[in-house]
């Protein structure tokens, strides 16, 4: 690599201030001593990630107490055909990799091994023998034809066919209809006796070879469930595999931080935002009550729950997003810091798109000098707070690199970048400034990078640190990027089903009944204890859609708009009346609209009230007094109202037909 040693030494001290700068040229093998002399208790980054194995190993023997770990310059930056021009780049890739990431939370799952072998043929049999000796079986065959009978009864083999089935590793359950077991004395064919519906059973494993439709959704991200085409052997014999293994203690990272009181799915049995549930593509969300819960055991972690949540009741764990914010500000400022210029940030996951950087780079040009790659666990997780960060922080570009067919859905990154796209033109930033790179070859991803554009990004980057939950850092994102940008905006008008928004309040036709502030999840709604008030905040409202669910008159409607200006964060006053004063203590209740209307209202419908003022004014008091002037004057009997109505008996009925009256009991008399 043709390594300007000065240039990265001096954006590094910039960057990492105390951090001492060694350049080697054998690390992992002639200078490995020197390696070595490093440890103790100082944190460590060694600039390769092929020999990461060994450095640990070392630094295991030798006691570091410190942190250690490895960037990769190489394949990213320095096996490149602008290698020259790439100094800025690998002091950012060094600076970015130096932000610590927290600790994720571990899911685990127990599985002793008893697993179903779900066939329809002797295909199911055969798998079951290779599997016999490792682990705890059942085979069940659905609508099984002149299956021979096995020479010993190793395993059972019963029929039946799977009409649901929930659960994961280690906690399946099944139930099956027409089940039933084979005779004992079954000759030439297995014999099932009569079957029967609605079976339970439990297992840790499923191995599905019956070829049929899975059992679940996004079946392949299901832990426990290995499923294979009967037809094909090379399959079924990697599932079988697959499913040996499949016995002791299992570990994989809680992906998704789930905060219920933030959630806003549902009040008072009445349904607002539902964006994760239906978006999920494993069915691990389902609702809780006003609340939503993630089965963390079922969670495949692709994060489209976290990207389009808008309160950040779910946020992405892997890392949280203050931390994964920390990192690419590191990137970007460093890269800006450097001399670099129009930076194209290139998201990515390790699966597909770090094989196919590192093809690029082994055998084409390798990534332009101004192409960052930024490595997420799931593209698919990636949120507006992301994009809006990048750009803040002096970003020109943000692709997303993804495989030609993706192994997920990807109608929430699809929201994302819309609704990036539409924050990014109304700040004047232009059209394309964020978009898809779909790819499976490195000539692709050469070809696609190198048709972009070279725009400059904002001015002067923004130097703002992310802090706080998902919400916050998403509102300071914007903001940062809005203040940074080439055109100024207050009011962006936004998609539906963005995170953000206005309330098109119908003052007049609003009755302060205050049904909407005891809906509202965050607190954009609110109302005043001393007067009858309502109020909004537009930074608070989530566009969740509760309160027009909930408001009676139907006088609400969703805005979705990206508001600037400070004026979002203060509270907006949106209707306002006088106060009812009670006639016989003064003291404030209801307001004098309401209670002059019902009591009009009243005086002229109703029985109890018509013609007797006395009884009207008890309208005109507070709880307390009413309750006091009804027992204690007497003034209001509930019983003073008109004789009811005789209730006309069968006899009535046939005297009157006998007397030639209709059978209409209203015409009756």
């Amino acid at each position: 690599m043709p390594l300007d040693e000065a240039g990265i030494t001096r954006a590094c001290a910039r960057a990492l201030p105390g951090a001492v700068v060694e350049h080697a040229t054998q690390l992992c093998r002639a200078e490995l001593d020197r390696f070595t002399a490093a440890l103790g208790e100082a944190d460590v980054m060694v600039a390769c990630t092929q020999e990461a194995p060994l450095f640990s190993e070392r630094a295991a023997e030798a006691g570091h107490t410190g942190r250690l770990d490895t960037v990769n310059i190489r394949e990213q930056a320095g096996w490149s055909s602008e290698a020259k021009g790439a100094t800025a780049k690998i002091a950012a890739l060094i600076a970015a990799a130096a932000v610590p990431m927290p600790d994720t939370a571990i899911v685990s799952y127990a599985s002793e091994g008893v697993t179903l072998i779900y066939g329809r043929d002797e295909t199911a049999i055969e798998a079951a023998r290779s599997l016999a000796h490792r682990l705890n079986l059942t085979v069940l065959l659905s609508r099984p034809r002149d299956i021979a009978p096995t020479r010993a009864t190793d395993f059972p083999v019963l029929k039946g066919t799977i009409r649901a089935a929930t659960g994961h590793l280690g906690a399946f359950a099944l139930t099956v209809d027409d089940y039933a077991a084979p005779a004992p004395s079954s000759r030439a064919a297995l014999a099932f006796g009569p079957g029967r519906d609605g079976a339970k059973s439990r297992c840790d494993v499923i191995l599905d070879l019956s070829g049929g439709v899975p059992l679940f959704p996004a079946h392949e991200k299901r832990p426990g469930y290995l499923r294979a085409d009967p037809a094909d052997p090379a399959a079924v014999a990697r599932a079988i595999f697959k499913a040996s293994e499949l016995v002791g203690q299992f570990d994989k990272p809680r992906f998704i931080s789930f905060t219920d009181s933030l959630c806003a799915h549902s009040r008072n049995k009445r349904t607002g935002c539902s964006r994760c549930l239906d978006l999920c593509p494993v069915g691990a969300i389902a609702p809780s009550g006003d609340h939503v819960a993630i089965d963390t055991n079922i969670c495949a972690g692709c994060g489209s729950c976290a990207a389009v949540c808008p309160t950040g009741a779910a946020s992405y764990a892997l890392p949280p997003s203050d931390a994964l914010l920390r990192r690419l500000r590191a990137l970007l400022l460093t890269y800006a810091d450097a001399g670099g210029r129009r930076p194209v940030v290139l998201v990515h996951e390790g699966e597909h798109g770090a094989p196919l950087i590192e093809a690029l780079a082994r055998h084409g040009d390798g990534l332009p000098a101004r192409v960052l790659a930024f490595q997420l666990n799931e593209v698919t997780a990636l949120g507006i707070e992301t994009v809006a960060a990048a750009f803040a922080h002096g970003a020109a570009e943000l692709q997303v690199l993804m495989g030609a067919r993706p192994r997920d859905d990807t109608e929430a990154l699809d929201r994302t970048l819309t609704l990036a796209d539409t924050v990014l033109r109304g700040l004047g930033f232009g059209e394309g400034r964020v978009g898809v790179i779909a790819a499976d070859a490195p000539d692709a991803l050469a070809t696609a990078l190198a048709a972009l554009p070279r725009r400059d990004g904002v001015a002067e980057p923004r130097r703002f640190l992310a802090m706080g939950d998902k919400r916050g850092v998403m509102t300071t994102s914007l903001r940062e990027l809005g203040k940074a940008a080439p055109v100024p905006a207050t009011i962006i008008p936004l998609p539906d089903k963005a995170p953000f928004g206005n309330l098109a309040i119908d003052a007049a036709g609003c009755t302060l009944c205050l049904a909407c502030v005891s809906a509202c999840p965050t607190g954009a709604l609110r109302d005043n204890p001393d007067r009858p008030m309502l109020t909004f905040t537009e930074d608070a409202c989530v566009q969740c859609g509760l309160c027009t669910a909930t408001c009676p008159e139907k006088v609400i409607t969703l805005d979705p708009r990206l508001n600037l200006g400070p004026a979002a964060a203060e509270p907006r006053l949106v209707k306002e009346e006088e106060p009812f004063h009670c006639i016989r203590c003064s003291t404030p209740f209801g307001t004098k609209s309401t209670i002059e209307r019902v009591a009009a209202k009243l005086s002229s419908t109703h029985w109890m009230y018509k013609g007797a003022p006395g009884n009207l004014d008890l309208m005109r008091m507070c709880a307390d007094c009413r309750a006091i002037t009804v027992t204690q004057t007497g003034k209001l009997d509930p019983y003073a109202a008109a004789d009811r109505p005789r209730i006309m008996t069968t006899d009535d009925y046939l005297a009157a037909r006998e007397a030639g009256a209709p059978d209409d009991p209203k015409k009756l008399n």
